[in-house]
């Protein structure tokens, strides 16, 4: 058996020491916020930041529900051949694309280049062109991106990409304050969360602020991270002139943090046949302790693909989760998901999560929803639909029916391996508990607790049309 390297070992030893931490940090947030919530509201973003190629918008991150659940709440809309500016931020981070493709870019520190140009690319003297792993992405990924971790995205394709991220603020990861903050490697974009966190409302007074600053032919201020140093350091530090380095603090850059490329975005990337094997295979490909266990890591998964369903009944819909079992990545950052479709009057039964709270971002169609807190109180009873986002504090019961001819949503979930506990169905809590105690338990006949027990069984989704539905009915 091969023996491991020192380096993996160290790397082993230091994530399972963050990971050990993790669940006491989350713990010590929601003891500090304790999550006295006495109505929860189903809310879009009040936030919206225009740039040359997009649109951010943003829920504010001072809203009690997400000051329970510690996370922030970003959309990010990117037009075809649009960039985001590389940038990494101080939580770690979920991304949902509820439409679109293209490519992002994840620079792991201290990870080798291995997408390279071959000798007959170069000219000048000036080297081929050397980067780290291009990714591709589709709608219905979930791509995980670790806290301090730069990343950037293009769309290559023809439909605007829109993607949903869910910023862990209460995350062990974060090191600073619960306030969500990107750190821009590039361009001279706005604060995302800092008009919402000062009661701003949708955008137009950032958009008026913009076109102020190309009026004037510049702009008053700059915020990626080089206007902050001294251009002769900058110069020094890449070994160019004072003339490009000046160039790198958003000089006269009015575009935002997403712009639009002039002609084809060009990098290097393999043949799509040959991206497809190294897929099938699992990602796996270099031949060394460190940078086969760190630097290769899959760092998406698909859950938008019917055939990758977990649960699935064809009168009500069905449910794709993805956890640190199939992403491993999510067991450093602590984030899981669920993407679920129900279909007309379908129900998603009552259930709570065990160890989690849960962000539901409605991608389509409407739902109505329920949701009781430990008081036997209704804290929410009313319709989510598309674009607005509704959290479900842990161990809160909730329950969804379809309210349109098809209901899709993603839920952000605030643990690698979240769990839930139905209430009705074949596997619910209700059903392992003896028909006696029930009978006691709630002052019914015997005949009574069996039909509670066993007149329904599904386990996680329920159709109108189903049989045990029209025994209940009836």
């Amino acid at each position: 058996m091969a023996r491991s390297s020192p380096s993996l070992l160290c790397l082993s030893l230091c994530l399972s020491a963050l990971l050990f931490h993790a669940s006491q940090a989350r713990q010590q947030w929601q003891q500090g916020n304790e999550c006295q919530l006495d109505r929860i509201n189903a809310i879009e973003p009040d936030n919206r930041i225009q740039s040359e190629a997009g649109t951010i918008e943003t829920w504010n991150p001072s809203h009690q529900q997400f000051q329970c659940a510690g996370v922030a709440i970003v959309r990010r809309t990117i037009e075809p051949n649009g960039l985001l500016l590389p940038s990494y931020s101080n939580t770690p981070q979920l991304i949902y694309i509820v439409q679109g493709r293209g490519h992002t870019g994840i620079m792991f520190p201290g990870c080798p280049e291995t997408f390279e140009e071959s000798q007959q690319f170069e000219e000048g003297g000036s080297g081929r062109d050397q980067h780290q792993k291009v990714r591709t992405f589709r709608e219905g990924d979930i791509i995980a991106i670790p806290a301090g971790v730069a990343h950037w995205c293009h769309n290559d394709g023809n439909d605007p990409v829109i993607a949903v991220t869910v910023h862990d603020t209460s995350s062990h990861l974060n090191q600073l304050d619960n306030n969500p903050r990107n750190f821009y490697l590039a361009g001279n974009p706005e604060d995302e969360f800092q008009e919402s966190q000062q009661g701003g409302r949708l955008s137009r007074s950032q958009d008026e602020k913009r076109k102020r600053r190309q009026r004037q032919g510049g702009s008053s201020t700059c915020n990626n991270l080089f206007c902050g140093l001294d251009s002769s350091f900058i110069a020094e530090a890449f070994n160019i002139d004072e003339s490009l380095a000046r160039k790198l603090q958003g000089e006269n850059d009015n575009r935002g943090s997403i712009v639009r490329v002039e002609g084809q975005l060009e990098f290097v990337r393999p043949p799509k046949r040959i991206q497809e094997e190294r897929q099938l295979q699992g990602g796996r490909g270099l031949a060394n302790g460190l940078e086969e266990t760190f630097c290769s890591m899959r760092m998406k998964e698909n859950i938008g693909d019917p055939s990758r369903a977990d649960i699935f009944t064809p009168e009500a819909g069905r449910i794709t989760t993805v956890n640190s079992h199939n992403l491993p990545v999510l067991r450093w950052i602590q984030l899981s998901a669920e993407r679920g479709v129900l279909y007309n009057e379908a129900m998603r039964l009552p259930h709570w999560n065990l160890n989690a709270n849960s962000i539901i971002y409605a991608i389509r169609g409407q739902a109505r929803v329920q949701i009781v807190n430990e008081n036997g109180n209704s804290v929410f009873d009313g319709e989510l639909r598309e674009g607005q986002v509704l959290t479900v504090p842990q161990n809160f019961a909730v329950v969804k029916r379809c309210e349109s001819d098809r209901f899709e949503w993603v839920s952000f979930k605030t643990n690698d391996n979240a769990m839930v506990n139905s209430i009705a169905g074949r596997t619910s809590a209700i059903r392992a508990i003896p028909a006696d105690v029930l009978a006691n338990a709630w002052r019914v006949s015997p005949e009574e607790a069996r039909k509670l027990k066993f007149n329904r069984q599904e386990t996680h989704l329920a159709s109108s049309r189903s049989q045990s539905f029209r025994a209940a009915a009836a």
